[in-house]
């Protein structure tokens, strides 16, 4: 059986170790912390620090298939980078460093052509204020004024940043995921990434519908054209928004995402890991994706009340499991117990149509309200311009 080495237990592991599962590989978690959530999901979890044991985690290295961080520490990707390993590592430390600058990765796509939103001040108001280095929604302010601006500005040198400013572009968050080899890069699947009241992704919709084929053939190149201008050897997403204008490509990250390859596997049967696993070896599977549809989203019960969440505050999962059934979905990731106060999960729901998906995730909510007696459903989005 092929054995995956995973570094890092957290959200991007935990990731990382449903895809491997979904593949039929073995998966190996090494973290820091005994308490990191994929531990508890994995088939080995090992409590290990590579850049303290370089030497324990080159030997459990060695009896692996393949090493994939799932982690964004920079020191800890350096040490993965410069070990000498017989087994491949599905991962580009030089892409990465491009797609951590948003300053950096906007200068690559505009070099190839690329739509991106207006920069500052010539986009007026509503703007964004973002820092250029932190994934996520770290630091991303919504500016409608210069009193705002300053505010965003003040924060991103407290944490010794540079600031990115562009126009708020506003429609529906799209994501695809890239793959490389060095010199040629093929893209995958759009999804549709929707957001909490705080700029988090709550949940993730993979269906067939979510661009026009003309907007996906365009999506695809984009990440394609990217792709292969930075030489990525590994994978990447792409994030942008479909305006009335157009796609307006966000940013790129050049490492396993968390979330969107679920939901892809979920409904098409594209496993992006072992597509990655596969070209590192130098043999694509060639598998066309599937038909199917999928909803993949994050909740937290508390008080009471069940709401959505972002991946963020579903990353505090203490213990977590695999339960598929649960509350009627297809599969999920939780750390539910009958009659317990709190808990979180990722609900994974597929169907052969988007109705279909959707109308099991929302029976899903409906039983959870039913069983668990919650007072309401609390839905959170981000601001509307």
């Amino acid at each position: 059986m092929t054995r995956i080495a995973i570094v890092g237990g957290a959200l991007q592991g935990m990731e990382a170790v449903l895809l491997s599962k979904a593949a039929g590989f073995e998966a190996v978690v090494l973290d820091r912390k005994e308490s990191a959530p994929a531990m508890s999901i994995c088939d080995e979890p090992i409590h290990l620090d590579p850049t303290k044991d370089p030497d324990g985690a080159k030997k459990v290295f060695e009896g692996c298939d393949a090493v994939i961080p799932a982690c964004e520490e920079i020191d800890l990707l350096r040490c993965l980078d410069s070990m000498d390993m017989d087994v491949p590592l599905l991962f580009d430390l030089n892409s990465y460093g491009i797609s951590s600058s948003k300053n950096r990765s906007n200068e690559i796509m505009s070099s190839v052509g690329v739509s991106l939103p207006k920069p500052w001040p010539e986009c007026g108001f509503p703007a964004i204020v973002k820092p250029s280095s932190q994934s996520g929604s770290i630091g991303v302010t919504v500016a409608w004024n210069d009193g705002d601006v300053r505010k965003g500005l003040d924060f991103i040198e407290s944490i010794g940043d540079e600031p990115v400013m562009q126009e708020f572009v506003h429609g529906k968050s799209v994501s695809i995921e890239v793959i490389g080899d060095g010199r040629k890069a093929k893209s995958y699947v759009t999804t549709e990434v929707c957001l909490d009241s705080n700029y988090d992704c709550k949940m993730v919709r993979c269906n067939p519908n979510i661009l026009s084929p003309e907007e996906d053939r365009e999506f695809a190149e984009i990440g394609r054209k990217v792709a292969e201008a930075m030489g990525l050897r590994a994978l990447m997403d792409v994030e942008a928004i479909d305006t009335p204008k157009g796609l307006r490509v966000l940013e790129i990250d050049a490492r396993i995402p968390s979330q969107t390859p679920a939901a892809i596997e979920a409904a098409t049967g594209i496993n992006l890991l072992e597509e990655l696993y596969a070209t590192a070896s130098g043999k694509p599977t060639g598998r066309r994706p599937g038909e199917g549809c999928s909803v993949y989203r994050h909740v937290v019960f508390k008080d009471g009340i069940l709401r959505s969440s972002g991946e963020k505050e579903f990353g505090h999962v203490c213990r977590p499991r695999f339960a598929p059934g649960l509350f009627g979905c297809d599969n999920s990731i939780t750390d539910y117990e009958p009659g317990k106060k709190e808990w979180r999960a990722t609900l994974i729901s597929k169907g052969r149509t988007e109705a279909e998906a959707d109308e099991k995730a929302a029976s899903c909510i409906r039983k959870i309200a039913d069983e668990c007696g919650c007072s309401g459903f609390v839905d959170g989005v981000p601001e509307v311009v």
